[in-house]
């Protein structure tokens, strides 16, 4: 069995940033305790669980928006998660006095500064994105003016009556995705000014997948479920490459059934898995391989 390790794996510059502080604020003593993040601070459970074995506080709920979670912080030290804020969360924040630091992707608040320079202007906003995602929704709080749509329907269901638009995009949506919205935006509102955001990491890893499943039998995509990089990956191996793939979180996940008949399987990873994890799974895909 041929197995071929998708280039690039590991985490994005993002997640390599984010992760990063939260060690940095960790080994200071100088920032108070508990240290706590608001949300996951990125969307892995591995890496999540070992900062709690660590004594750090990851406040999550279930559906629950970045507003709802100010509730449960203590005074301390909290940090944002690569995935952003609104600025009136920020405020509320820092109204309970503790500690902010800030881990926010740099892709994230660039798109952030984008919306709020047009809002300045008093443009209206069409932001491409997932409902509940923490980056979404760190936009969609900034103004009533920002309207979220995921789909073609979504965008044919708003009506809006204006002459100046902004339309933008979550950093982790799929490139195959936004192309149809984008083009039915432009064919409704020819004036608007459009900026593709999406992350140069996503977009590579996209379209690496795209190039690479041209032959493979099946492919695993390693990652967490809840990570829309991760899933975006797996939406576009199936429905672009229509190859059959599965988004596993370890090499546990992987089943004899899965690899029956299998000549050659490739592997890809989300920007937020810790690239330790993937390389296991090339490994036992590999061991598998020789016992066969």
């Amino acid at each position: 069995m041929k197995v071929i390790p998708i280039r690039p794996r590991g985490f994005c510059p993002g997640v390599v940033k984010a992760i990063q502080i939260v060690e940095d604020v960790i080994k200071d003593p100088s920032y108070p305790r508990p240290i706590q993040i608001l949300g996951m601070i990125v969307h892995n459970r591995h890496v999540v669980e070992d900062f709690q074995s660590r004594g750090v506080i990851s406040i999550e709920g279930f559906h629950e928006s970045r507003l709802e979670m100010i509730s449960k912080v203590v005074p301390g030290t909290v940090i944002i998660t690569a995935h952003g804020i609104s600025d009136f969360v920020r405020q509320q924040l820092k109204d309970l006095h503790v500690v902010l630091v800030d881990a926010t992707c740099r892709d994230v608040s660039r798109t952030q500064n984008l919306v709020k320079s047009h809002l300045s202007q008093n443009d209206e906003i069409l932001y491409i994105g997932k409902r509940n995602h923490p980056e979404t929704e760190s936009v969609q709080e900034l103004s009533s003016k920002v309207h979220v749509i995921e789909s073609i329907s979504d965008f044919k269901n708003l009506k809006l009556h204006t002459e100046k638009l902004f339309v933008t995009n979550q950093t982790t949506f799929s490139i195959r995705d936004i192309e149809p919205i984008l083009h039915e935006i432009r064919e409704t509102y020819p004036f608007a000014v459009i900026s593709d955001e999406i992350c140069d990491s996503t977009r590579i890893r996209q379209e690496a997948i795209l190039e690479t499943n041209k032959n493979i039998d099946v492919c695993f995509i390693v990652g967490d479920p809840r990570s829309n990089n991760t899933k975006n990956l797996v939406k576009i191996s199936i429905e672009e490459t229509k190859t059959p793939t599965y988004l596993i979180e370890t090499e546990n996940d992987i089943t004899e059934m899965m690899l029956k008949g299998v000549n050659s399987v490739s592997v890809s990873s989300g920007a937020s898995t810790p690239n330790q994890i993937t390389k296991r799974v090339i490994e036992y895909l590999n061991l598998y391989r020789e016992i066969e």
